[in-house]
């Protein structure tokens, strides 16, 4: 009989960053959440950039409590793929964690990521502190340019500001860390070729 995939604890440790899955997790560290499309890859890009303390994958932004991968697929219970990033600001800034989403993935795309379509693949950046949301206008904005300049259309990224996005839903166990464990898995992020603009996003806290 096919068992029920388990969903992930919030004490799991990541196997990578050595850190729980959920938090608290103590001052100064923010948290933003990331969608690129497909998680998988996502996450590892997010888990390799100094100073992210810890990622976990999961689906937010949507309207169903505690969502299956399943109904999630279905593109019916709203929620997106997204990675949960936690980063110490005095390490790296918002700007970097946000340049590295702007430049691994293609913002342009509405509801898909290369192959993978549905609403659960769009391209979204949700905050927890109004300098992460000032930032991240002012990027998308810095970004366009370059992108309208290598042919796309305008980005499409959803930008939430704190409290817009709504629960953060850990997904099940098996997708955590999934390139971690499959490293030659399926992924189709990486870089774009286009450079986002740095050192006018950043935004410091009131």
């Amino acid at each position: 009989m096919e068992q029920t995939p388990t969903p992930a604890t919030s004490d799991s440790i990541h196997p990578v960053l050595g850190q729980p899955l959920s938090g608290p997790w103590p001052q100064p560290h923010e948290v933003i959440y990331l969608g690129m499309g497909c998680f998988w890859g996502a996450e590892r890009i997010m888990w390799n950039l100094p100073g992210v303390v810890n990622t976990a994958v999961g689906y937010a932004g949507g309207t169903t409590e505690n969502p299956t991968y399943e109904q999630v697929c279905t593109g019916a219970t709203g929620h997106a793929e997204v990675v949960q990033v936690v980063y110490d600001p005095t390490e790296v800034s918002a700007e970097d964690v946000l340049r590295r989403f702007w430049e691994n993935h293609d913002p342009t795309q509405g509801d898909r990521q290369g192959n993978d379509i549905g609403p659960q693949y769009r391209s979204l950046v949700g905050c927890t502190t109004s300098a992460q949301y000032d930032t991240a206008l002012a990027l998308r904005e810095a970004f366009n340019p370059a992108v309208r300049a290598a042919g796309k259309p305008d980005i499409t990224t959803q930008i939430l500001a704190p409290g817009e996005l709504g629960p953060f839903w850990l997904a099940e166990d098996y997708h955590q860390a999934y390139l971690h464990y499959r490293p030659h898995g399926y992924c189709n992020l990486g870089p774009s070729g286009l450079t986002c603009p740095v050192g006018i996003g950043q935004v410091p806290e009131d």
